[in-house]
């Protein structure tokens, strides 16, 4: 009868201290906030604080909102990151959006010193870690988070997602107006927010054809011209991005990435711009999104992860594949095709294009459906088309392919698009990689060394390369003039493979 009390007694002490048991184990909980930005701006930010883990503090994660997106948008993963690794996680909106006060400025100094003010109010409301700081971002808010690792030596590390680093270059590559990605994000903007008195400018520019007043403004809001003060702070920076983003293309990032010399990591995969990482931010499961909380336990928290140890250059073929990794840019072997001349009618579109920005990119990342074209349906008297060798057993392009192109226009100014394909035995093409490149100087010939966007692509076996070059592309503002001709004196094309 006694020892039956005994386990009864036990019994009810078990199932009494239960609640108590539950309590600790880890958790988190979110609160929504206004937090002061720079000149008393209101940000309306969801601030997701562990619970069960202590009294802290804890390290803090900040991130900024992608451009047209709210505050939600990285709360999935921010209760991740609580949860799991006992993180306090700001995910506020840009100003100038949706609840948050202000005006757009694009990543002026305003937007960037609002990521500061953040910082200090979780140190001084949200038991944030002042000594163990990162920031992160898709998009717009990846671009404030590398400007303001510049600017603020507490953010230890950084993970930027499908990012610009060179705003000119993304949106006016080789001085080509990228029309779609200006139309999108100047729409999304007025939508879902309030411009200010540089994007009003910047629109008014853009529809009176005088975007080139617009770089200016581009170095100030460009982490590729604040480098200097990255690598002087150590930032550990993470760069990932989709080989199609249609907004801001690979090539820029790649070159930042070779100019950091703190620790770096730089993952390219297949998509468009956001998709890649996309799912990730709403704490579904993501390769991406792993790699950024291994990258913070490392470099905010100082946990040993091998993280470091790891080849730090990962690079998913654009047409499906495994990661390839490498310890740097790769820079390996090349094939060089001679280009015979030609001459052709310029101001006219041909079959070839480089499809429509966000939806052609996402075909190819997730259901791996390219850009296509049928070779012999390219009007020859409009575009120059080349085919390269055969390829018998396949092979894997990995690198920035490169054209020497000797040309002669016949009008002062013309756009050109380089086209680089895959074909098949029947002629029909996948689009590997393309540039548009602007050429002034009525009868005069020239050299123009382009180099097209970077990709890793597995090339089938039997297949073979193909280049086109037109005078027209619906994703690009042209200016070539109809009636005008190009002429192709003897050129070249060199493409890296691994």
């Amino acid at each position: 009868m006694r020892r039956s009390l005994v386990l009864v007694l036990v019994l009810l002490s078990t199932l009494l201290g239960a609640p108590a048991a539950l309590a600790v184990v880890p958790g988190h909980q979110i609160s929504y906030r206004s937090i002061p930005g720079v000149g008393g701006t209101a940000l309306k930010a969801l601030v997701v604080e562990p619970t069960g883990q202590g009294d802290g503090p804890f390290p803090l994660l900040v991130m900024p909102s992608s451009w047209a997106v709210p505050n939600i948008e990285y709360v999935g993963a921010a209760a991740k990151l609580a949860k799991q690794s006992g993180y306090v996680v700001v995910s506020y909106t840009s100003r100038g959006f949706w609840d948050s006060g202000g005006t757009i400025d694009v990543a002026g100094p305003e937007t960037v010193g609002d990521v500061s003010l953040v910082i200090d109010w979780a140190i001084a409301n949200a038991r944030a870690d002042g000594t163990k700081v990162g920031a992160a971002g898709i998009s717009y808010g990846a671009g404030q988070s590398l400007l303001a690792a510049a600017n603020d030596r507490r953010i230890k590390a950084a993970a930027a997602l499908s990012t610009w680093t060179d705003l000119a270059r993304s949106l006016y590559p080789n001085s080509t107006v990228n029309k779609q990605a200006v139309e999108v994000l100047l729409a999304a903007g007025k939508v879902t927010g309030r411009p200010g008195p540089v994007l009003v400018e910047a629109e008014d520019a853009y529809r009176d054809g005088r975007f080139w007043e617009v770089v200016p403004i581009s170095a100030e809001r460009s982490a590729a011209s604040k480098i200097a003060q990255i690598n002087a702070n150590g930032t550990a920076v993470l760069l990932g991005n989709a080989w199609n983003d249609g907004m801001f293309a690979p090539g820029q990032i790649a070159d930042f990435y070779g100019r950091l010399t703190g620790p770096k990591r730089l993952m390219l995969s297949p998509g468009d711009h956001a998709t890649a990482e996309l799912f990730g931010a709403a704490g579904l499961p993501n390769e991406i999104w792993e790699s950024v909380g291994r990258w913070f336990d490392r470099y905010v928290k100082g946990t040993a992860n091998g993280i470091d140890a790891e080849q730090p250059v990962q690079l998913k073929p654009n047409n499906g594949g495994t990661w390839k990794k490498f310890g740097a840019w790769p820079n390996g072997n090349a094939d060089t095709v001679q280009l015979d001349g030609k001459r052709i009618h310029a101001g006219w579109g041909t079959v070839a294009d480089s499809g429509t920005i966000l939806l052609s990119g996402a075909l190819q990342g997730f259901l791996n459906i390219p850009t296509g074209v049928s070779l012999p349906f390219v009007d020859r008297n409009v575009a120059g088309v080349w085919s390269g060798p055969q390829y018998p057993r396949g092979a894997t392009l990995a690198g920035t392919p490169k054209l020497k192109l000797q040309v002669t226009p016949s009008a002062e100014t013309t756009t050109l698009f380089a086209y680089l394909y895959e074909v098949g035995p029947l002629g029909l093409g996948a689009l590997i990689t393309h540039k548009p490149v602007k050429v002034t100087g009525a009868g005069r010939t020239q050299t123009l060394d382009v180099e097209l966007e970077p990709t890793v692509w597995d090339v089938g076996w039997g297949n073979r390369l193909a280049l086109v070059i037109d005078t027209v592309d619906p994703r690009y503002l042209t200016e070539s003039t109809r009636g005008s001709t190009v002429t192709f004196g003897p050129s070249s094309l060199t493409v890296p493979k691994a």
